[in-house]
């Protein structure tokens, strides 16, 4: 039975798609719902304006225009699936692909154009979320393997040090580990992103981007992220990885070298926790926890000792007079420093810098 014509314009009329037609000179003629729902302009707003207000530049419609008037778009006077851009009332731009024919009188001049437009961004969108799911598992395929080869000989060069007694090197494995947890966490958000169709890139040079796999929409919150934490040791390898494992779970670390610049720096700044050495020249560990409890009574102070035995009892003379933690015998379990150092910033908001 044949459709009355009423109806397909009714059908026109609602159709969710961009339905746009124009005179012969250019101007709108024709807006449906669509159009408005997707563009934000009224009928009244649009009617009667030249085109080209839809499109991003003059340029950008004559080139539409000419695919229309050539054959390689779909045959002559038609395209299929061309994509453009069009420019809504509030600015945003819309990828689509419109499909549409000129309209020719019965002695075929030009009486206009009559085109439907679709928005493709949902559908690049699902296209790029295809493709960071084939990544994901590449990734984590290819890397994952010989990480698991890196981690293993790590653990076996940490057994040999520790064997050894070599603490100094033993603090060098502890920053390989920091980093090869970072790039299991990367690789971790990596798939995330791929399960649960959430996609995102950043600038990187120039108008290149790349994927965006920063630690936020929803993403776990860092135990210590924000939060200012002052590192005091004397031994370099000790301060450095200790700060790179902090700094790794989101903290704002301030490493120094002895307890004379940790009370300069408590003087300038505020602190959420001071973690030091126990053994350092000039001023030990329980000499320091005085000194911060005169500067900074309200920063909580952990304690960081290398043995189990306190020959001068400067952990046990701390914690009479209320030390906040201890962390005996280095290397320093990262997942236990994390976890004391957050018990102790979480008892409270962060103080203001």
């Amino acid at each position: 039975m044949p459709i009355d014509r009423a109806i397909l314009e009714r059908l026109i009329e609602v159709s969710p798609d961009i339905v746009v037609a124009t005179a012969a000179d250019g101007t709108v003629q024709y807006y449906n719902d669509g159009a408005r729902e997707n563009l934000g302009y009224s009928r009244l707003e649009i009617i009667g304006r030249y085109v080209a207000t839809l499109y991003p530049s003059i340029e950008e419609a004559r080139r539409v225009m000419t695919a229309m008037r050539g054959t390689e778009h779909g045959g002559p006077g038609r395209i299929v699936s061309f994509p453009t851009t069009f420019v809504a009332k509030d600015g945003h731009e819309l990828e689509v692909a419109i499909s549409g024919v000129i309209l020719y009188d019965e002695h075929e001049v030009e009486q206009g154009t009559i085109g439907f437009a679709k928005d493709v961004s949902e559908l690049k969108r699902k296209d790029q979320l295809a493709v960071l799911g084939e990544v994901a598992i590449g990734l984590s395929h290819e890397i994952n393997n010989p990480l698991t080869v890196i981690e293993n000989q790590v653990a076996l060069l940490d057994r040999h040090l520790a064997a050894k007694g070599e603490l100094g090197e033993l603090e060098r494995v502890a920053k390989i580990r920091a980093e090869i947890r970072r790039i299991e966490s990367n690789l971790q958000r990596l798939n995330d992103m791929a399960k649960q169709e959430r996609y995102a890139s950043t600038e990187y040079l120039g108008r290149a981007r790349m994927i965006d796999l920063s630690e936020r929409n929803g993403a776990p919150v860092l135990a210590l992220g924000g939060r200012r934490v002052l590192v005091v040791d004397d031994d370099t390898g000790v301060r450095e990885s200790v700060s790179e494992i902090l700094r790794a779970d989101g903290a704002l670390v301030t490493p120094v070298g002895n307890g004379r610049e940790a009370i300069e720096c408590l003087r300038r700044e505020r602190f959420d926790v001071v973690l030091s050495d126990v053994v350092m020249p000039e001023m030990d560990g329980y000499e320091l926890f005085q000194a911060a409890r005169r500067e900074a009574p309200d920063t909580p102070v952990v304690l960081m000792t290398a043995f189990y035995y306190d020959q001068d009892h400067v952990i046990k003379r701390s914690r009479m007079e209320g030390l906040d933690g201890v962390l005996f015998k280095k290397p320093v379990n990262p997942e236990r420093l994390v976890k004391t150092l957050a018990e102790l910033v979480t008892r409270a908001p962060p103080r203001p810098s």
